[in-house]
């Protein structure tokens, strides 16, 4: 997704609306900067150089799981995309004995995996939907002041907590699946609010369960009106301005249009739930990343010669004690940022569109979310580095701008084609336009965790949804949106502690899938 790491200029405005901002802004950052400073504090391990605590979390998580799997984001690589493309599907047709389980948050009986082939979209679509959510403008830009930092030796961290990180997706996604609820309606409702409360109760500790369950939802909420929502939209209209114009472009100072019009395409799709949302994914998610990875490709193609002198300059610069900031840390820390917060593997969010899935097995979806981290951070993000390196448009050593980020990815992409940008342009919608859906469905998701699920509440939540896509057009709430990001990396604090403690039974879906898997493999070869 990339939250704040790509912000281009704000527009100016009337006296009255930049003085109403940066009133709000000041009375924000007074009150929730405490917050803030905590979560997004950085750990000093060299001079000058520091490294956010909660990335320390996520890629030490990564690994432990990585290990404790025996490397199932190695080894269950091809599995997933045999089981997206429906290679298992007759797996669903039968299944071995139920087991019992606790009722649920909301007197609904959890389908635990093991009882029915309930749910509401395919492992294709449930796919598309969280990598809606993930791959967005922080592909684009962060990429680019990473690499600006850190140089192009950050690729290669930025690739290594990539393939990491599908062991955290593969954990979290697997117990989205194994406790998710499933009303009278057939609605399902997942993530880790669900697992923290049930898997802790399985183990004994209901009230510890219950507090994460609650503080994880709390901080999807605020998340997704914030980084979810409002930074996504204004970040759209700030670079759709940008390039019909700048300052004389003819929607400049009218964000307002912008968001009305986003908010009623964003109601449009949100008012049908995850199976709209999931018809929608399906199709905007491979036709963004194949016309971003496409319009990389060709400049790539045009640099031809450069491209291996650019690999040679990743592998030399990820291990150069004398590299820029801060040397060899230097550029270990800023690819690990880049990915970890990129693909947001062990933030928990991303088993929530998971959990909606078809399937009886849930390590079956676990396996196809370890595809997510490949695509977002191996693939897209790798390939933004390439174009960045091969066109020589990086400035290394020096501490660019979020604006000056997204110039290099443009300038990247100009120096093959000319109308490129324009390109850019509408890719930048559109990742924005499917991470802003894809987040209310997880904002909505942890809203009837804590308020219910009747129709009143849903609408509730998604009006007031809608709302803030036009506020996040219209305004600059920097602070505001500060908070909203802190608490979404504030989600990993809740989720790792139940991801540690409920491994053992991750392990028992894998293990029971993998049976299923060997018992239909030896049947066909008979």
């Amino acid at each position: 997704m990339g939250f704040h790491f790509f912000q281009l200029p704000y527009r100016r405005g009337f006296t009255a609306q930049v003085s109403f901002d940066q009133s709000i802004n000041e009375w924000f950052r007074s009150a929730t900067g405490w917050f803030v400073d905590a979560i997004l504090a950085e750990i000093p391990i060299s001079e000058g150089v520091g490294i956010p605590w909660v990335l320390i979390v996520l890629v030490l998580g990564a690994s432990y799981f990585t290990i404790y799997f025996k490397g199932i984001n190695f080894r269950g690589f091809f599995t997933a995309i045999r089981i997206v493309r429906g290679r298992y599907d007759h797996l669903e047709a039968s299944f071995p004995e139920k087991e019992t389980a606790p009722r649920g948050t909301n007197g609904t009986k959890p389908e635990h995996a093991t009882e029915a082939k309930e749910g509401e979209v395919s492992h294709f679509q449930a796919l598309t939907a969280a990598l809606s959510a993930t791959v967005g403008l922080g592909n684009i830009a962060g990429v680019a002041i990473a690499l600006s930092i850190g140089g192009p030796g950050a690729t290669f961290w930025m690739i290594l907590i990539g393939f990491l990180g599908m062991a955290s997706k593969f954990v979290e996604c697997t117990l989205g699946v194994r406790y998710r609820e499933i009303d009278s309606t057939g609605k399902v409702f997942g993530g880790p609010m669900y697992y923290l409360h049930q898997g802790l109760l399985e183990k004994g500790f209901p009230r510890f369960g219950k507090a994460l369950a609650v503080l994880f939802a709390l901080m999807c909420v605020g998340g997704s009106f914030g980084g979810g929502n409002m930074f996504q939209v204004n970040q759209a209209f700030q670079l759709f301005a940008y390039v019909t114009g700048g300052a004389d472009s003819f929607i400049a100072g009218k964000g307002w249009v912008f968001g009305v019009l986003m908010a009623v395409l964003v109601g449009v799709v949100i008012i049908g739930g995850i199976q709209k949302i999931a018809k929608v994914t399906d199709k905007i998610v491979p036709a963004m990343v194949v016309l971003y990875v496409l319009a990389v490709i060709t400049v790539l193609c045009i640099n031809h010669t450069a491209v291996p002198r650019a690999i040679v300059s990743i592998v030399e610069g990820a291990f150069d004690p004398q590299g820029v900031a801060g040397g060899f840390m230097g550029v270990l820390v800023q690819g690990c940022k880049r990915a970890a917060f990129s693909n947001e593997a062990g933030i928990g969010s991303a088993s929530i569109a998971h959990s909606a899935v078809k399937t009886r097995y849930a390590a079956s979806e676990g396996l196809v979310a370890l595809l997510e981290p490949f695509i977002d951070t191996v693939v897209v993000c790798t390939m933004t580095a390439l174009v960045l390196i091969v066109t020589d448009q990086l400035i290394i050593g020096e501490q660019l701008s979020d604006a000056q980020g997204v110039v290099l990815t443009s300038n990247a992409l100009e120096s093959g084609i000319s109308w490129f940008p324009y390109l850019l342009s509408f890719a930048v919608i559109l990742f924005a336009f499917s991470s802003m859906i894809s987040w209310s469905y997880y904002g909505y998701q942890a809203w009837s965790f804590l308020f219910g699920r009747g129709k009143r509440m849903e609408y509730t939540y998604k009006i007031i949804f809608c709302c803030f896509v036009v506020i996040g057009a219209a305004a600059s709430l920097g602070a505001v949106i500060d908070f909203a990001d802190a608490m979404i990396f504030a989600m990993l604090v809740p989720n790792m502690i139940g991801l540690l403690i409920l491994l053992p039974t991750v392990a028992r879906e894998l293990e029971r899938y993998g049976k299923a898997i060997r018992s239909a493999t030896e049947n066909e070869a008979r």
